[in-house]
């Protein structure tokens, strides 16, 4: 399949539909979306707090591309491609670690911890070793979150840099800290994971647990139509100094929401479950602060902890499913949260969403599956979502057009991005 295949795709899309059936299940369309969503696009790579000090890494994939995280001598977080300049060895096994200097693992070629090349044993007395510096990836932190973007030229971060900084400052994530993350493969294209991610039009069946405190029957983009829980949360919001939003840009949403009457957390029973709090402000009755991004993550942040959700495609119909609980740093396991109760709640939630979206993907792999309307209530999430990766997609399969004169099979326009 070329790119002007997949463009037909996408022309053939109805508005305001799901998407055509091959844009769910094709292996061409799985090494687009890669390269032209994936590869184009601002995505939340972690948590300054996993990098604590000079020479901490984490290492971890987007899709098949290893990335790496190091915090410098000087103290600036770095990104990098996880491949090493002499015949592209992964340098740091996935996960995080500490280093003086990074050192691949094969031939000995060792890096500083600013990606330039340090030694490299055995090379001939012309090799110059500023040329064999580790490939740089544009990084971006925001109010303790690291984001990368692979593109050559990343979508324009000012306007998310300044309106997040204001929303996510008082949560403090430069005192938090990682308490636990889980992994999940879910059986089903990386877009049917997000649509269910995108919406809780399934919430009131699917999630019974979740809908104990979060607003599952809420309309449209977290509008309470006038409800006098909602009125006195945005007030108490304001009193407090707490902005609530929304906002956001094609790419990315944010808005603080209240929980449902009487509930102070994300949680089984809507009580908090960290006695440490990560907000002081309202005594940490403080909603939910969501923030999501396109194409692949959320969180909920409420007062006593922090959830993130990402998802990698992995292939065709697999996606991997990452989340990550943070609490306050001086919050002891044992003492302040048991690990098992603060994860409990968004572990059945995924759990459910992961046999969800693998039904849905079983159901779109039928002779039969025909593109449906979402709901103009229900799935304004997920419409934005569709529309964001039809136009993204858009927009690259016309850039490559035009900088290479005209139609392309998709492999010559990866190779040329590549």
């Amino acid at each position: 399949m070329d790119l002007g295949e997949i463009k037909a795709l996408l022309d053939e899309r109805r508005a305001g539909h799901s998407l055509p059936q091959a844009l769910y299940t094709d292996p061409a369309v799985f090494e687009f979306d890669l390269t032209a969503i994936y590869g184009q696009s601002w995505l939340m790579a972690g948590f300054e707090c996993e990098l604590p000090e000079a020479g901490s890494y984490s290492s971890f994939k987007v899709g098949r591309w290893p990335i790496l995280l190091v915090r410098d001598r000087a103290g600036q977080i770095r990104a990098f491609h996880n491949s090493c300049r002499h015949r592209g060895a992964m340098l740091c096994k996935e996960g995080t670690g500490k280093a003086p200097r990074l050192v691949c693992p094969y031939h000995r070629w060792t890096y500083n911890l600013d990606g330039s090349l340090l030694s490299a044993m055995r090379m001939p007395e012309d090799f110059d070793r500023a040329e064999h510096g580790l490939g740089e990836v544009h990084v971006e932190t925001v109010a303790g979150v690291i984001y990368i973007c692979l593109a050559e030229t990343p979508p324009p971060f000012e306007v998310f840099r300044r309106d997040m900084t204001a929303l996510l400052a008082p949560h403090d994530l430069a005192n938090a800290k990682v308490a636990h993350v889980e992994t999940l493969t879910e059986y089903a294209n990386w877009k049917l994971v997000l649509e269910n991610g995108r919406e809780c039009y399934h919430c009131q069946a699917g999630h019974p647990e979740l809908a104990k405190t979060f607003p599952v029957e809420v309309s449209s983009y977290f509008e309470f139509g006038g409800a006098d829980h909602a009125a006195t949360f945005e007030a108490r919001m304001a009193e407090h100094g707490l902005p609530v939003g929304p906002a956001g840009e094609d790419w990315w949403q944010a808005i603080r929401f209240p929980l449902n009457p009487g509930m102070r957390s994300m949680s089984m029973d809507g009580e908090p479950i960290v006695a440490r709090p990560m907000v002081g402000a309202a005594e940490g009755d403080i909603g939910s602060l969501r923030w999501a991004l396109e194409p692949h993550s959320f969180a909920h942040a409420v007062g006593d902890h922090l959830f993130f959700f990402s998802a990698m495609p992995i292939g065709p119909r697999e996606t991997l499913v990452t989340g990550k609980w943070l609490v306050h740093k001086d919050a002891v396991e044992g003492v302040d949260y048991d690990r098992a109760q603060l994860i409990e709640l968004w572990n059945i939630t995924n759990q459910q969403d992961k046999d969800l979206a693998e039904n849905n993907q079983a159901g779109v792999d039928s002779p039969g599956y025909r593109p449906g309307p979402y709901s103009p209530d229900a799935e304004v999430l997920v419409l934005r979502f569709v529309d964001w990766y039809c136009t993204k997609a858009r927009a690259y399969i016309e850039q490559q057009a035009g900088t290479m004169g005209g139609a392309l099979s998709y492999a010559e326009g990866a190779a040329h991005a590549a």
